[in-house]
């Protein structure tokens, strides 16, 4: 999740608000990518969850990474829950049950994407292994109960964890026992966005399919391939699915902006302490409803931003969009997924042809793969098909995209390369996840245990 921040400019009229989405146009040449990945901590003795706390805990392997770093803290209530590059180029922070995720700088190549998560992985191995440490790349808790999987002491988790159970079956899963890959990608103007947004937002079932990456739960395979897909399509469904009024032809960044302002908020800062303002939405909040029961309870800039991280449709739109389908997997996932959609949205042909592609897709369509894509994969049907035959076309699309950028490496490989895990997962027909339910109930011998050797990182 995003760190939250501050920006004292104060809210005047929702016009300001459009504007501040808007204020994320940039042009072609200052497009970057921004990745993030997840991954659970665990002992290596036991694979027991690691607490916050001890010698051994998290607190003690984030003092250990800024020591070898030298980012500056982030500090909630005393205690250290991140890190932060000194400049602003990218950020380690914590999920609600101690997912530990590295928000990574923008860069301009997949290459660039895949040597800071080697150069990560490799930085928290050398913390983490003397204080008997390692991580796991699923995308869902796959041993520990709810009740063992610990809690960072992070405000805005206590609030969430308050609410969560409120809105939805599954909010509290949602955020101590999955973890995820994304990509934050930059867009040129409105029209630029509408077509990022509708294109991704139509594909992300299929994004869900190939990076189905969490068959078990509590120990048990669940009979699902992407857990953390069934979770969120009951999390808070107010503020997170598929969302019709994008699939407008007129869809701009008022719209997102009317949508956001009726959904309710989580809280506001104010001297560095989180309130608890769950009761009311934005919309409420501009007309005053927090101004005698909060600290200078008018609406800034900074309330606005920290909102908009406090949504969770499947395509976000902040100054930037994040594809949020996917499930944490091995580290050679951390490369394919920014490189699928750098391929299909980041070169104009490839984005006319993924736009050709999915134009007459309805919302009720693609709602049903999105019901339909946890439990079946890739085997999830589409006007007829497969979704495997979809994901050959989608692929081929995204590989012309890369090839058209033409950024090589120095061995002159270019970024199509990154792709073929998922060329793999399209080739077998089976995805990560039934390849790990085989396994458990083969070679594993019905045992959880080698999923937190094979899957480490």
């Amino acid at each position: 999740m995003a760190r939250d921040t501050t920006d004292f400019r104060p809210v005047e009229s929702i016009d300001e608000l459009v504007a501040y989405l808007a204020e994320g146009n940039k042009p072609k040449d200052q497009w970057r990518i921004g990745t993030e990945h997840e991954k659970f901590p665990f002992y290596i003795d036991g694979n027991a969850p690691v607490p916050y706390g001890g010698d051994r805990g998290i607190r003690a392997l984030l003092e250990g990474m800024q020591r070898t770093l030298g980012w500056d803290p982030i500090i909630d209530d005393g205690r250290i829950i991140g890190l932060v590059e000194p400049t602003g180029q990218g950020a380690i922070s914590l999920e609600p049950g101690g997912q530990f995720e590295l928000s990574g700088a923008p860069v301009e190549t997949i290459h660039q994407t895949c040597r800071e998560g080697n150069a990560h992985l490799a930085q928290v191995r050398e913390i983490a292994e003397p204080l008997g440490i390692r991580f796991l790349g699923l995308g869902g808790s796959p041993k520990w109960t709810l009740a063992e999987t610990p809690k960072m002491p992070k405000s805005r988790y206590q609030i969430m964890t308050r609410y969560m159970p409120k809105v939805g079956s599954q909010g509290l899963d949602m955020m101590y026992r999955t973890c995820t890959i994304q990509v934050n990608l930059d867009f040129d103007s409105e029209r630029d966005m509408r077509r990022k947004m509708q294109v991704s937002l139509k594909l992300q079932p299929l994004s869900t399919a190939l990076f189905a990456n969490s068959p078990f739960t509590d120990g048990r395979p669940n009979g699902l391939q992407s857990w953390r897909g069934e979770i969120w399509r009951d999390t808070d469904n107010q503020r997170s699915g598929l969302l019709d009024f994008c699939f407008s032809p007129e869809f701009g960044f008022a719209d997102y902006v009317t949508w956001a302002l009726d959904v309710p908020m989580y809280f506001v800062i104010r001297d560095g302490h989180y309130h608890d303002v769950t009761h009311v939405t934005f919309r409420q909040f501009m007309d005053g409803a927090l101004r005698n029961s909060v600290p200078d309870g008018l609406p800034t800039i900074g309330d606005w931003a920290n909102h908009l991280s406090t949504l969770f449709p499947d395509v976000r739109l902040k100054r930037f969009l994040e594809m949020r389908g996917a499930d944490a997997g091995p580290w050679r996932r951390i490369c394919a997924l920014p490189a699928f959609w750098v391929g299909l949205l980041y070169d104009e042909a490839a984005l006319d042809a993924a736009e050709a592609l999915t134009a007459d897709w309805t919302f009720d369509e693609v709602l049903a793969m999105r019901e339909t894509v946890p439990a079946e994969g890739l085997a999830t049907e589409f006007r007829g098909h497969a979704m495997r035959e979809m994901a050959r076309d989608v692929l081929a699309i995204s590989k012309l995209g890369l090839k058209n950028r033409a950024r090589e490496n120095r061995d002159g490989y270019d970024e199509t390369t990154f792709l073929s895990p998922l060329d793999e997962v399209v080739s077998r027909g089976t995805t990560s996840a039934q390849e790990m339910t085989n396994a458990f109930h083969t070679r594993w011998g019905g045992s959880i245990e080698p999923a937190f050797l094979e899957y480490a990182y």
